[in-house]
């Protein structure tokens, strides 16, 4: 015997501008940080960390534009389809 499956929930709203923001800046103060020991950090054979910490940041600016970029796409889709819902002909009430 199968069980009815329960729906899906809706999906949650995220501001993922401001999440990927956040790392993005994490990613850069690893990297300030990591030019400020760079001394102690060339001593144990990990001077790479800068080069990882600057694809990190650079990487999280792209994410940014980019999903800057998608907000304002799904907004003026959203409003299309509103404006379009809007002046769509009615029908009669019968």
């Amino acid at each position: 015997m199968v069980t009815p499956r329960r729906p899906d929930p809706e999906p949650l709203e995220t501001d993922d501008v401001k999440i990927v923001s956040i790392g993005t800046v994490a990613w850069f103060v690893a990297l300030v940080l990591a030019m400020a020991f760079h001394d102690q950090l060339a001593d144990g054979g990990n001077e790479n960390w800068i080069w990882i910490f600057l694809a990190g940041a650079g990487l999280g600016l792209l994410g940014i534009v980019y999903l800057r970029r998608r907000r304002r796409s799904l907004q003026r889709d959203a409003t299309a389809r509103e404006e379009e819902r809007d002046t769509a002909p009615r029908e009669p009430l019968t």
